[in-house]
């Protein structure tokens, strides 16, 4: 069995924006990370949850006490790099136990620059932040300088009003599969991989396109349907995102999930808001209105649309169950839906695929 070796470990802090400090030692690399602090409740995904585009400018709080029990891998990625700003967990498992395994976490965030802090209480953590809401945060190994990182807090804005899709977007139109019955064209407002891959599995020849691509650039490639894709920030900042959508209703079928879902619903007249806390995890009940059937829903956002300013011709067709908050949209006028969780998972549960059936179903009618 292999042995542990002695460790001389660096001290850390988590200072947030309210002034709470928590004392741990660094995970990874050693400097300052800033971002707004939430919490996963996922046992499970801790790699893709760092890779997903959808988590930038956020640190992360992993609420499972026991993180990289299996280690790293090149496959189970959901992007080219680390997306978070930093990373928060209880206890380091330092020996990683799957065949898989190319390194261990620790060594994954320091190859890659980024700042953790392990050995903090996350249940504390967690709490606080449910209490008094997500607020930004600094981790740093500079740990007497707390006056310092409450500068450098100050002058970080919040969440709400940034645009953060035009910054993970491709710079690019890229080609994900060139074979296929349906085309597809994809705006990446911070695209998971796993959704391409899905995707493909349907028969579709992907093309993605960058966030600020222009209508008249997307229908140029004549696809059968268009998707909109999950990704970070203030949905009501991605104004030119919002454009294009409008004029693409009813020209094309359209799917969005997450970030997708709340500019859907911005493009037909609703609006959105900022959650307390946020939604993040692999549990999350969800009701199918139509079915009435449940759902149990991978998630990971931080606003939500506002169901009382839905439109007459905008159907609710999926509810939170947690808090009653939208978890789904239809457009009664033209072909076009989208989700807040994601059915793709990576990680989380299967229970959703059905509604990439439903998307193939919309560009065969």
């Amino acid at each position: 069995m292999k042995k542990i070796k002695n460790r001389k470990e660096k001290e850390a802090v988590l200072l947030l924006d309210d002034g709470r400090l928590f004392r741990g030692i660094v995970l990874g690399a050693s400097g300052d990370a800033i971002g707004e602090v939430c919490f996963n409740t996922g046992m499970t995904g801790y790699q893709e949850i760092l890779t997903d585009p959808s988590y930038a400018k956020q640190i992360v709080t992993m609420t499972a006490p026991h993180i990289g029990n299996y280690g790293i891998n090149s496959e189970d990625v959901e992007s080219e790099k680390i997306q978070v700003s930093g990373f928060v967990i209880k206890e380091e498992s330092f020996i990683p136990s799957n065949w898989r395994s190319e390194m261990s976490l620790a060594e994954y965030l320091k190859k890659q620059n980024v700042v953790g802090i392990k050995n903090i209480d996350t249940r504390a953590l967690t709490k606080h932040i449910r209490d008094n809401g997500a607020m930004n945060g600094i981790i740093s190994s500079e740990t007497d300088k707390i006056n310092e990182l409450t500068r450098k807090l100050n002058d970080t804005p919040s969440m709400e009003g940034l645009d953060l899709a035009k910054i993970v977007s491709t710079k690019k139109i890229y080609q994900w599969s060139e074979k296929g019955r349906y085309k597809i064209a994809a705006i990446d407002f911070g695209i998971k991989k796993n959704i391409l891959r899905l995707l493909e599995s349907f028969d579709c020849s992907v093309t993605v396109f960058p966030a600020k691509t222009k209508a008249h650039e997307i229908l140029s490639y004549d696809p059968d349907g268009v998707f909109l894709s999950n990704g970070p920030g203030d949905p009501a900042a991605v104004g030119y995102g919002i454009d294009t959508i409008k004029k693409l209703l009813g020209v094309k079928p359209i799917f969005g999930i997450c970030l997708g879902h709340q500019l859907l619903a911005l493009s037909l007249g609703a609006k959105t808001f900022k959650l307390k806390f946020g939604h993040r995890g692999i549990n999350h009940p969800v009701k199918n209105i139509n079915l009435g059937t449940i759902e149990i829903t991978s998630q990971n956002h931080g606003f939500s649309v506002d169901l009382d300013s839905l439109p007459k011709n905008i159907l609710s067709t999926h509810i939170n169950l947690n808090d009653n908050t939208s978890a789904g949209i239809e457009c009664t006028d033209y072909p076009a839906f989208s989700v807040q969780y994601h059915p793709e998972s990576s990680p989380g549960p299967h229970d959703s695929r059905y509604l990439f059936k439903k998307f193939i179903g919309m560009m065969d009618a």
